[in-house]
């Protein structure tokens, strides 16, 4: 939790508030970190303990900007920062403002 809300929920506020191009937390069916504790959906047990994956994309530069702010939150748990191509973006056409619509 953080301030009264799930920590995706706050992340993805987070990353929203910074302008990024785009962020999406998923809830993964079962899994484990450091700790080899399994995390799953439980039936009738409470809390849920899924595993939950928080993805950002944006230009390296906003992102680095705001990795403090988001380190400072995670208190358990990684954060990573990948390099990757956008092979297609869906309804864009063209990711190049420069480059003709259509493509």
């Amino acid at each position: 939790m953080w301030e009264d809300v799930p920590l995706y929920q706050a992340l993805v506020q987070r990353l929203l508030h910074a302008q990024l191009g785009g962020a999406t937390a998923v809830a993964g069916l079962t899994g484990f970190g450091r700790h080899h504790r399994l995390h799953q959906k439980r039936l009738f047990a409470m809390p849920d303990d899924r595993p939950i994956v928080v993805m950002a994309v944006d230009e390296e530069a906003k992102i680095r900007a705001v990795l403090p702010s988001v380190t400072g939150m995670v208190r358990e748990g990684l954060v990573l920062l990948l390099d990757a191509e956008v092979v297609s973006a869906g309804h864009v056409s063209s990711l190049d403002p420069e480059e003709p619509t259509g493509r």
